[in-house]
Order: C-alpha cells, then structure tokens, then sequence
C-alpha cells in the first residue's frame, strides 16, 4: 500500500487509492521477469501519487479515484459481444488474440506467420514460450520510471499482447487484439509490446473495451513500440471502456532510422481517462504520424497529453486530434514538439481541433512547441467552435430533424481523421458510437 503522508495546512497530501494488493499480486515465473516486475514496484512504491500541483495533471484531478477491490480474475461477466468479435479490417485478419481480463479467450494466428518467426502472443504466453526474449524486450521504451501508473502496469500486468516481427517479413494482412475487462471494484492492468525489426512492416489493431457497469473500476497499462530502421507500422488503438472505468496508460513509440510509424488514436470510453502519447523519432529520416478521435457526453473527462520528440537531423512528425464534446463533458489536449540540439531540418507539425455541442461542456487545448536548433519549420495550431446554426438549418430544409442534421455536420467533422484510418470496420465502429452518442440528445 502506498505511504500515507501527513502534511501541515497549505500542502497537498500525495495520497492515492487504497490498494488491497501488493507485491505478492505479480504474476512472473521467469526468473528475469519477476525480477523486472519487483524493481517496478520498487519504483511504483517509491514515487508520490500525482496531484494538480504537477504540471502535467493540473487539470486533472484523481482524488476521487476508486481503490479496487481486487484485481479482474478474468471470470468477470459479461463476455465480449459479438459485434466487438467482428473483424475490423477489410479482410480477414493473419491473426486475432482475445484476452478477458488475465485469461486467454481466443487466439488464431496464421501458421505462415508463425513459421516465419511471428510472435502474436498473450503475455503469459510469450513468458512461457520466449521469457528471454521478453525479458530483453519489457522497458526498452517506456521505463517503469516515466510515472506512477507506468511503474504500476509494469509490475502487476496481468495480462498484455506481444507482436514481435522478424527482419525482413513483411505481414499483408492485420493483426487483431482485444483486451476485454468487465468487472466492477476491480482493477485492470496489462502491458503491449509491439517490435518490428529491420525492415518488417505490419499493421497491428489494439482495442481496450468494457461494458457499462455501475461500479468504478481502474485500468493502468503501458504501450511500448519499437519500430527499427525501414520497417514500416499501422497502429490503430481504440479505447472504448465503459464509462465506469478510470483509465491511466503511459504509450510510446520509437522510430528508427528511415523508418515510419502511422499511430490512429480513437478514444470514447471510460469515466476519467489520462494518456501520455509518445513519438520518439530517433535517428535520421524517421517519420511519425498521430491521428486522434474523441468523443466525451455526460461526466467523461478526457486528458490527452501527447509529445513528438525530434532527436536527430532530417526528421518529420504530423499531428491530427480532432474532439466533439456534449452535456458537462470535459478534455484537455496538451501537446508539445521538441526539437533537440541535433534535429536539424526538423518538419513538425501538430494541430487540435474541438466541437462543442452543449453549453456545459468544456475543451482545453495546449498546443507546444520547444525548439534547440535553428534550422527546422514547426507549426501549431487549436481551434474550438460550435455546431453551425445555417447548417443546420440548411439540413433542415432539405428533410432533415435537427438531430439528424446535427449527427451529419459531427460526422463530417471526424471525416478528416476518419478517412485516414486504413479498414473501414474501424471507420463503422466510430460511427456507431457518435450516432449513439447523438442519439442521446443535446
């Protein structure tokens, strides 16, 4: 249990959830591993809870944060439906991996890929099969160190997916993940490590999703991707957590020498959700793309806080977030481009856009730049605006409800991010959840 710290009046007391579980929780059974995981709670214990007086949460306030019962067992109900079961890409995928909770529900993988090295493991999988390899793997991108909730996934992932793909192989068709985690008064902590070496490509889904439920759960997770030099990788990662959940993830990926990262972000679940989302480019000629989807109604607060850390010479970087926010909903959006001494000829770019769609609701967008070397071209920008009234009433005139056109002009708003997800069952998936969103009225 963390330290509860007494403090005199005018001070802040850095006091966290109460954790039922302890060191005794983490699950390794090789050698290597469970030592990485005891260091990170090592880490975890000594760190403070993160508070409004740290610049990064200022507007994030987790005081009220629940303190899990338990940890998810993975006999949580209920199990995953099957409209989240559908494949989301255009064909079938070469391999699909279902985690409920800590327990493996479905796994399907082409043997092709397997007999060319492919790794698309569960975690315990991956412990029990590859421990070395793992062992070399976890923390090589996002250290235990990076903050209280990194330390706390580290050590006590219960569950996680590892894509591991050899040199050379290049995977034409998707790989699927879902991390399912039902449950209530429980927590959820789990850990995905995507590493393509020299010159591989793949594209790769990750989706964390729940069902509503009336009792507060936490997640924590860490995301760490290495993309070695030429390789190529899609990302696409949808969070959609029932609007329960408190979700805390530390992510970043690190691009090598001329090669490219495409990250698609969508997130539209979960009751408090905190993200710090990296892209490390590395060595000279590596590209780097966000494009982010978010749509918070009710109490939802969404907080965003994404970097692109230029780190050498002839590196480019371009970032998209688009939100629509509706009733007392709240995000924040806070990105920063730093351009290291060496980053010369440096090409970044990154802008925020938000629609407001009830009186309520509220966006803080904080766009950042920090520039070392002289010879680079940066921009930024953040746009807040509401529905427009002609449009609407333009739409009206030609047959349409107010909530109907209301529906269309969010629709075309998110057109921008959304034609630059790959699979339109990704795209469908997104408007499901505005059309239900809508639906709720405004």
């Amino acid at each position: 249990m963390p330290k509860q710290v007494v403090v005199r009046r005018g001070t802040r007391r850095r006091t966290g959830p109460h954790l039922t579980f302890g060191p005794e929780a983490i699950v390794a059974t090789h050698p290597a591993v469970r030592a990485w995981r005891q260091e990170a709670w090592e880490i975890f214990s000594a760190l403070p809870w993160p508070t409004t007086q740290d610049e990064p949460w200022r507007r994030t306030n987790i005081r009220r944060m629940p303190s899990p019962a338990a940890l998810a067992q993975g006999r949580e109900a209920p199990e995953p439906t099957p409209d989240l079961l559908r494949a989301l890409a255009d064909e079938a995928p070469a391999g699909e991996l279902v985690l409920h909770g800590p327990r493996l529900h479905l796994r399907r993988v082409d043997p092709a890929l397997e007999a060319q090295g492919v790794l698309f493991l569960d975690l315990r999988t991956a412990e029990a099969q590859h421990g070395d390899l793992l062992a070399d793997l976890l923390g090589q991108v996002v250290p235990p160190a990076e903050g209280k909730f990194a330390a706390l996934a580290h050590a006590l992932a219960q569950n996680g997916v590892l894509v591991y793909v050899p040199a050379g192989v290049h995977l034409e068709r998707p790989l699927h993940a879902l991390l399912w985690g039902p449950g209530e008064n429980v927590a959820h902590f789990d850990h995905v490590l995507v590493w393509l070496e020299e010159g591989a490509s793949a594209t790769v889904i990750v989706e964390w999703a729940s069902p509503n439920q009336q009792q507060p759960s936490l997640h924590a997770g860490v995301m760490e991707v290495h993309v070695a030099a030429r390789a190529d990788l899609r990302l696409v990662e949808l969070q959609s957590w029932g609007e329960h959940v408190w979700h805390f993830s530390h992510e970043r990926v690190k691009v090598h020498r001329e090669a490219q990262a495409n990250w698609i972000f969508g997130s539209v679940g979960s009751r408090l959700l905190k993200s710090f989302m990296e892209i490390d480019l590395v060595e000279e000629g590596a590209e780097g793309y966000m494009s982010g989807f978010y749509f918070a109604d009710d109490h939802q607060h969404m907080d965003h806080d994404t970097q692109q850390n230029h780190l050498a010479p002839h590196t480019t970087s371009d970032l998209l977030f688009k939100g629509a926010l509706k009733d007392t909903a709240r995000s924040v959006w806070q990105g920063m481009i730093y351009v290291a001494p060496e980053a010369q000829h440096t090409d970044g770019y990154q802008a925020n856009r938000n629609l407001i769609l009830s009186e309520g609701a509220r966006a803080d967008s904080i766009p950042g730049l920090e520039i070392m070397a002289n010879e680079v071209r940066c921009t930024h920008g953040a746009t807040l605006g509401r529905v427009d009234d002609e449009q609407v009433f333009y739409l009206r005139t030609r047959g349409l409800s107010e909530s109907e056109a209301k529906r269309i002009i969010v629709e075309g708003f998110f057109d921008e991010v959304l034609q630059r997800i790959p699979f339109e069952g990704v795209r469908e998936r997104f408007r499901e959840v505005v059309h239900e969103k809508m639906s709720r009225g405004i």
